[in-house]
C-alpha cells in the first residue's frame, strides 16, 4: 500500500510561508509528477512527505496512519535525489544493499534482494565494478536500486535526471516509467522539466508559488488548462495567450491557442505577420511570428515541410473550436 494524504500541510521558514496549507490525495499505486518553475516549492513538499522538513502545520497520512511526527526512516518510503549520494569506494553490489546492511539482514537475504533488484535495472553485470566505472544513466539506475531493495511504500524522486545529457534523460525516462509499470508502486516525482512530466505521469500537480493550482492527468491539463498559468506551463511550444482588443472580441480578457491549432498560409487568414526564428525538428518545424499587433511572437506548429524563410509575410488562421478562454482572473471560461 502507497496512499498518501496532505490535509492542509504548510511550511514556514521564520515569517516566510513557502507553502500555504494545501490538501492532496496520492493514489496507491500512481505515478504523480510535481511541476512547476524554480522556486514553486515542489521539492519542499516533496521532503516534507519524505520527513526531511518538518511541517508548519496539518497532517501528513501514509496508508490511512499518521506520519507528520514520524521519522523519515520509519515511513515506509525511499527517496532517490538529484544526486547519485553512492559510495566511491563500495562496488555496485554494497552500494545497492547498504541499507539492508543497516537494517541487520542476513547476507543470503541481501544477495537475494540485491540480485533482484540488479536484474529489474540491467545491473546484472555491473554489481562488481564501482560508481566511478559506470556511466550517469548506471549510477543512477544503482540509486534507484538502493531504493528498490527497501520495498518501499512509495517511491520519492527529487529531480533524478537533471545531472543527465539530454540522450539519457529520454532514457532514464522511459525505464523509469517502465519499473513503475512492472512495480506497481506509488512514484511522486519532482521536475521543472514539463516534457517529462506529461510523458511519464498517471496525474500532474502543478505547482506556482507554493499553491496548487491544477491537478490532473496530462491530457486533462492540456485541454482544459484551469488557468492562464497551467496553460502557459503545460505544452512545448507553450500555449499562445493574447489580451488586447483581439481577445475583447470574443468577450474575454485572454484567449488562448495551441501552436498547432494555427493554420499557416502566405496568402490569407485572419492574423498578418512576419515569420522570424524557425526551429526545424524534421517531422515539425514551428515557427515564431512577429508584428501581428497581438502578441510579442505567435508560435506555430507546421509540417516540416513548409517553405517560409525568415522575414516572409505569412497569415494566421486559429481554429476558433480549439480556442480557450480567460477572465479577467486568468481563469479559464467554460
Amino acid at each position: 500500500m502507497g496512499r498518501i494524504t496532505l490535509d492542509k500541510v504548510a511550511k514556514r521558514f521564520g515569517d516566510v510561508e513557502v507553502i500555504p496549507p494545501l490538501d492532496l490525495t496520492i493514489e496507491d499505486g500512481e505515478f504523480v509528477v510535481f511541476v512547476g518553475p524554480s522556486g514553486c516549492g515542489k521539492s519542499t513538499l516533496l521532503r516534507l512527505i519524505a520527513g526531511l522538513e518538518d511541517v508548519s502545520g496539518g497532517q501528513i497520512r501514509i496508508d490511512g496512519k499518521d506520519a507528520t511526527a514520524v521519522q523519515p526512516a520509519k515511513r515506509g518510503l525511499a527517496m532517490v535525489f538529484q544526486s547519485y549520494a553512492l559510495y566511491p569506494h563500495m562496488t555496485v553490489r554494497k552500494n545497492i544493499a547498504f541499507p539492508l546492511r543497516m537494517a541487520g539482514l542476513s547476507q543470503q537475504e541481501q544477495d537475494k534482494k540485491v540480485e533482484g533488484a540488479a536484474a529489474v535495472l540491467n545491473l546484472t553485470n555491473y554489481l562488481d565494478r564501482r560508481p566511478g566505472q559506470l556511466s550517469g544513466g548506471q549510477r543512477q539506475r544503482v540509486a534507484i536500486g538502493r531504493a528498490i531493495v527497501r520495498e518501499p511504500s512509495a517511491f520519492l524522486f527529487d529531480e533524478p535526471l537533471s545531472n543527465l545529457d539530454a540522450a539519457l534523460r529520454v532514457g532514464m525516462r522511459l525505464e523509469i516509467s517502465e519499473l513503475h509499470n512492472r512495480l506497481a508502486t506509488t512514484m511522486v516525482y519532482v521536475t521543472h522539466d514539463q516534457v517529462e512530466a506529461m510523458t511519464m505521469a498517471d496525474k500532474i500537480v502543478v505547482l506556482n508559488a507554493g499553491r496548487i493550482e491544477q491537478v490532473g492527468s496530462p491530457l486533462e491539463l492540456y485541454h482544459r488548462p484551469r488557468n492562464t498559468f497551467v496553460a502557459g506551463f503545460i505544452g512545448s511550444p507553450k500555449m499562445n495567450l493574447i489580451e488586447g482588443a483581439e481577445a475583447a472580441k470574443h468577450g474575454v480578457a485572454t484567449i488562448g491557442i495551441r501552436p498547432e491549432h494555427i493554420a499557416v498560409s502566405p496568402e490569407s487568414g485572419t492574423w498578418k505577420g512576419k515569420v522570424g526564428v524557425s526551429e526545424h525538428l524534421g517531422s515539425d518545424t514551428f515557427f515564431h511570428v512577429l508584428d501581428t499587433g497581438l502578441a510579442d511572437a505567435i508560435t506555430v506548429r507546421a509540417g516540416g515541410e513548409v517553405d517560409l524563410h525568415h522575414g516572409d509575410t505569412v497569415y494566421l488562421s486559429p481554429d476558433a473550436a480549439k480556442m480557450h478562454r480567460f477572465d479577467t482572473e486568468g481563469l479559464r471560461i467554460e
